[in-house]
């Protein structure tokens, strides 16, 4: 089935850390984009003439509410094509094409395992989505424990939303780890020492959801299904290049 083009209009741009910002775009017309939380779009940007080195797709980082408005959280790329226009160009205003929704990395319901979301950096957006879709939807769920990784402080996106989360459910926790933070009072280093700490051997009832660069999904699939032994049915990744 093919997918679906719509145009939208950037209708606020916010600052989420000193190198990422937050678009929100509303669709035209009237109809809401039908997606699950933890899908993506892939977006037709003007930076080519070539259009396969035009499009650029970026998870949905809010949660499908009813609404024909979307938010994204995108990261500056020095010498980005898409990023750099982004940052530079795109306003209140501006006109995005995109097409979609696609992806797999959506959770499997009933939420009756112990989820296990590993991120860097704006690879927190499709589980922010899940995150709101549960509170949305009052899902009830077992456990869930975010692991969100950053170079700096300043770089700790959706920070007071996770806050509130673990301030509302006391199943779920999160923690952050900061790779050039020295005063950092929590995990220093990168998010993989998180889950081999907490997760030491294989358990059938774990699922693991992996988003992020793809460094990082490579390292951390190797970690969990050839050192840990987990099932390669339990861990699930997106990736992000």
């Amino acid at each position: 089935m093919p997918w679906k083009w719509y145009d939208s209009q950037v209708i606020r741009i916010e600052d989420e850390s000193p190198n990422t910002k937050r678009f929100w775009v509303e669709i035209s017309g009237d109809e809401p984009l039908d997606f699950q939380a933890g899908q993506f779009v892939t977006m037709d940007l003007p930076i080519h003439e070539k259009r396969l080195k035009r499009w650029r797709s970026y998870s949905i980082a809010n949660a499908p509410d009813g609404s024909n408005v979307l938010e994204f959280c995108i990261v500056l790329l020095p010498g980005g094509l898409a990023t750099e226009y982004f940052f530079n160009e795109v306003k209140p205003g501006t006109t995005i094409r995109f097409k979609g929704p696609d992806g797999t990395f959506v959770l499997k319901e009933p939420l009756d395992r112990e989820i296990v979301m590993v991120c860097t950096g704006t690879g927190v957006a499709p589980f922010r989505s899940m995150l709101w879709d549960i509170h949305r939807r009052q899902l009830a769920f077992r456990s869930i424990h975010l692991i969100f990784g950053a170079r700096f402080e300043k770089g700790i996106l959706y920070r007071r939303e996770l806050e509130e989360f673990a301030r509302l459910w006391p199943n779920f926790t999160y923690d952050i780890a900061l790779s050039r933070e020295p005063e950092w009072p929590g995990y220093r280093g990168y998010v993989h020492q998180i889950y081999l700490d907490k997760y030491p051997e294989a358990r059938p009832e774990l699922d693991f959801y992996l988003c992020g660069w793809s460094n990082m999904i490579d390292d951390a699939v190797a970690n969990l299904i050839v050192k840990l032994g987990i099932d390669k049915s339990q861990v699930h990744y997106e990736l992000y290049g």
